[in-house]
């Protein structure tokens, strides 16, 4: 036997706002902050570290490209050559020096 799932809806959104646009602020959205040059994933682990790192991909600091740089590689899943993926790993462990660096001075 099956089980089917039921909504249970009251009628009104979670929040009890009301949109007067069909359309979501995401859209409007016009920030290229988080997306990293192309290319980047492909080169050499101290070049993917230090760009991640700095201001201009990651505006807020490096923990955001340890985040960008862990999406990649979980989304590579399989893809990625043995090689390639040292090479990311490698780029993981130099972020997160930065990072322990940028603790101690703070």
């Amino acid at each position: 036997m099956t089980k089917t799932r039921t909504s249970h809806s009251t009628g009104k959104g979670s929040t009890g706002r009301s949109h007067t646009s069909g359309k979501r602020w995401v859209s409007k959205v016009k920030t290229d902050s988080t997306h990293p040059p192309e290319g980047l994933f492909t080169k050499s682990a101290p070049v993917i570290a230090r760009t991640l790192a700095s201001k201009k991909v990651s505006p807020r600091g490096p923990g955001s490209g340890m985040r960008m740089l862990t999406y990649f590689i979980n989304r590579a899943g399989k893809g990625l050559s043995a090689t390639r993926r040292r090479e990311l790993e490698r780029a993981k462990e130099l972020l997160s020096e930065r990072i322990q660096a940028q603790k101690k001075a703070a």
